[in-house]
């Protein structure tokens, strides 16, 4: 026996039926070998209208337990769209039926939080549990979230991460032969007739075939959306659900994409135990039915939210024997389902990448930015080729592409670093005008997308400095960071620059929470605003505690010591005033050597810097006189160090190479005696051999010794105090008492590259502009051989390369 007392009042539950049937099957129905025992429960009030109340006091059979799921009441033109794994709301909607509810969705409610009042108890059925966790996940509603409600359609951060990359499927009518559309269901099915089903699975369990149990699937799936929570909880449909597992060998390729279908759409959660088994069944049905088919099972798992890596991984080997076979839809919808598995073999990728020249033709924009969303969050190349005839399609007709479309072109031109010159011209055409209508996370992909192709548009970057800081709470830790670091990576800053600066410093310390989950984004924000000369102490003390770092090193999923090792060498020349914590010194020797390394490497692949470094030694008078080092290791580039004395002649301070053997001979040839006749005289009677004997011994075994002790002190202090104290011994190790005098010139001859510029322009990128600012500040005269001076030279004559950098040198250092 089970009583249900309720008590009407004005007004209707939000998507509840007049008559809840199937709630009250499942509280009179009892299974056999049941046996009751009294519960009462208690909903508590639904929303915010006092007048609503609803009391369900049930006797509850042993081993059956109910789900008691509220829904949100609003008055007018409003739905709640509830399931296992997720909650979504949507404004303006007449019916569940057209909800897109699936796992990708962070769509919250604003209502009270109806966490706390669903009671999820799961059927006893041995591996068919739909867990409290599941029920729950998706159920946890965060009232006042800046991302969690559709207030406006206009809404320009509304931005669905599951629907909208799936835009393009409504393009071709071919696109429905091989992917899910939720507005396809069975006949709608009544309340009632959902009851009726549910007990014959109870009665008739074992004489079931495999084509009624995928039909009752089917029809259950169209109940009504706000009744699935019902059905989820139910032991009848826990009992179905086993049974087609028992019965999972016998079911033909369309019944299961029927029953797959039936999970899509009633939310059977991603994570659930029974989907292990259909994910192995389909696994072996792959050689045995067509590409609409395994596109059709791909695209219903991506809806599912569950990742099949054991499908995908013989569906691409399937493919990869049959790529030939794919039309221009299917291979459209297999590189969204690459994209969104985030997985796929290069081999095979390639093979794509020749089909989409196939069709280049034929792909309209909206499919353009598709491949490139595919390809980009697959971590797959398409080559420049390529690349220049999607920029082409592109910019054909640009007034017409979206937004969405935009960026996702964008993040690809990003990925591959092609530079397609009429693509971003017309893109600053347009940006500026898109921007204020774009989500921050849209905005961030422009932005980067801008300072890794080394691009500088002032009117884009304008735009994005002025929209920026009304929103600025829209942004994610990741967000800001990138944002901050392509600011500071163009070495650009807006006409707005102190409120755009100051409303991201104030987010970085809202968002410190978050900052803590990927203390990456930290750095890269401090590190943004340290191209750009900005230093907030406070923020940099925390970056650079043992605990932050600590923290970093063991969260982040990046190598992020040349990063703290940048920050820090920074904070040691730039803020002589700061007082706060500095990195240790184990981790800036460890991150020196690993920088050197990778410098040294790459300096000594390159012909052209071989070259100039050979002619200075030979121009100056030897290697001593030049060295190649990182004269601040932090900003991770390498220099040639010269250095001159008040007369401008070079020294030779480079003790490291100059031969053991040869030091003696070095000490005296900067004596400065002339060789005058009686002087020769003595030297050939051999009457002054002693006394010069005994300056070279004191000279070259006395220091040296002297020379090793000082060496000995642990490095400690700041760069500069290191590099200082590095400068004296080598002038002491070289230099005999008549020549030791600190140089009047310091030069720090740098080699550069296209690479270190903003394209097309001769303005140095962050790094390399706060690099030359520091060097400043330690007195070195920056002499820069530039890549348009330098390369035209190396096919001149040996003079004239000569002549160049003695112009260049000695000019500099007047």
């Amino acid at each position: 026996m089970a009583l249900v007392i309720c008590r009407r009042f004005p007004g209707s539950f939000c998507g509840m039926p007049s008559h809840p049937a199937l709630i009250k099957n499942h509280v009179n129905k009892k299974l056999l070998g049941q046996t009751s025992e009294d519960c009462v429960l208690t909903a508590k009030m639904i929303s915010s209208d006092t007048r609503m109340a609803a009391t369900l006091k049930l006797l509850k059979p042993l081993r059956y337990r109910a789900f008691c799921n509220p829904f949100t009441y609003i008055a007018t033109q409003s739905v709640a769209c509830w399931n296992m794994r997720s909650c979504t709301w949507r404004k303006g909607q007449d019916s569940p039926e057209n909800s897109l509810c699936h796992p990708a969705k962070k769509v919250n409610i604003c209502s009270t939080s109806a966490s706390g009042r669903i009671l999820t108890i799961s059927s006893t059925l041995p591996g068919l549990e739909f867990s409290r966790a599941s029920a729950s996940k998706a159920s946890t509603l965060k009232p006042g979230s800046p991302r969690a409600m559709r207030v406006d359609e206009e809404d320009v951060e509304t931005f669905d991460s599951f629907e909208d990359p799936r835009v393009f499927l409504q393009l071709r009518p071919e696109y429905q032969l091989h992917s899910y559309n939720r507005s396809e269901t069975c006949q709608p099915l009544s309340v009632s007739e959902g009851e009726l089903i549910l007990h014959k699975v109870t009665v008739y369990q074992d004489n079931l075939q495999p084509q009624i149990i995928a039909d009752y699937f089917c029809k259950l799936s169209s109940l009504p959306a706000e009744q699935h929570p019902v059905l989820l909880s139910s032991a009848s449909f826990a009992l179905l659900c086993q049974l087609s597992v028992k019965n999972i060998n016998l079911f033909d390729a369309p019944d299961l994409i029927s029953i797959l279908k039936a999970f899509v759409s009633l939310g059977i959660p991603h994570s659930h135990s029974m989907l292990d088994v259909f994910e192995t069944k389909f696994c072996h049905k792959v050689w045995e039915v067509s590409l609409d088919q395994l596109l059709l099972v791909a695209d219903l798992w991506r809806y599912l939210g569950r990742r099949v890596p054991r499908f995908l991984k013989i569906f691409f080997s399937y493919l990869n024997l049959h790529w030939k076979e794919l039309s221009l839809s299917q291979l459209i919808h297999l590189i969204y389902i690459i994209g969104e598995s985030r997985q796929a073999p290069q081999d095979l990728m390639k093979k794509l990448e020749s089909l989409i020249l196939k069709y280049i033709d034929l792909i309209n924009l909206e499919e353009v930015g598709t491949i490139c969303l595919g390809f980009f969050k697959s971590s797959s190349s398409l080559s420049e080729f390529v690349m220049r005839k999607i920029g082409d399609l592109a910019c054909a007709d640009m007034q017409h592409l979206s937004s969405y479309a935009l960026v996702n072109i964008l993040k690809m031109f990003r990925f591959t670093h092609v530079d397609h010159v009429n693509f971003m011209k017309q893109f600053g055409q347009i940006a500026p005008q898109r921007i204020p209508s774009l989500g921050v996370q849209g905005v961030m992909h422009l932005t980067l997308a801008c300072s890794a192709l080394r691009i500088l548009d002032e009117g884009v970057m304008n735009a994005v400095a002025a929209s920026l800081p009304p929103r600025v709470a829209y942004c994610r830790s990741k967000d800001v960071a990138k944002i901050l670091w392509s600011f500071g990576t163009l070495n650009y800053k807006p006409p707005n620059a102190e409120e755009f600066y100051s409303s991201l410093i104030n987010e970085i310390h809202r968002k410190m929470p978050e900052f803590n989950r990927y203390p990456e984004h930290l750095l890269t924000c401090l590190l943004g605003l340290a191209f750009s000369e900005y230093f907030p102490v406070e923020l940099i003390d925390f970056a650079l505690s043992p605990g932050f770092v600590r923290l970093a090193q063991e969260r982040s999923k990046f190598e992020v010591t040349k990063e703290l090792y940048t920050l820090d060498g920074t904070v040691g020349i730039e803020c002589p005033d700061y007082r706060g914590n500095r990195l240790s010194s184990h981790l800036q020797q460890k991150a020196l050597e690993m920088l050197w390394n990778l410098a040294r490497k790459d300096m000594n692949s390159k012909p052209e810097f071989l070259e100039a470094l050979f002619l200075l030694e030979t121009m100056l008078g030897g290697p001593q006189y030049v060295k190649h080092h990182m004269i601040l290791p932090h900003t991770r580039s390498s220099d040639l160090e010269v250095q001159l004395d008040g007369n401008m002649k070079p020294l030779p301070f480079n003790r490291e190479a100059t031969p053991t053997e040869d030091v003696a001979k070095l000490r005296l040839k900067h004596v400065g005696i002339s060789l005058t006749d009686d002087l020769m005289n003595q030297l050939l009677k051999g009457k002054s051999g002693g006394h010069l004997q005994g300056e070279t011994e004191s000279d070259s075994g006395q220091q040296p010794m002297k020379l090793e002790e000082e060496a000995a002190i642990p490095m400690g202090g700041s760069l500069c105090n290191t590099a200082d104290r590095l400068e004296a011994m080598e002038m002491a190790g070289l230099c005999p008492p008549a020549c030791r005098q600190a140089p009047q010139v310091k030069l720090a001859i740098q080699l550069t590259n296209k690479n270190q510029y903003c394209y097309g322009s001769r303005d140095l990128l962050g790094l390399h502009h706060m690099k030359r600012r520091q060097l400043n500040q330690l007195g070195y005269h920056v002499v820069e051989l530039s890549h348009w001076e330098w390369l035209p030279l190396l096919k001149r004559t040996r003079l004239e390369k000569l002549a160049f950098l003695h112009e260049k040198v000695f000019t500099s250092a007047l």
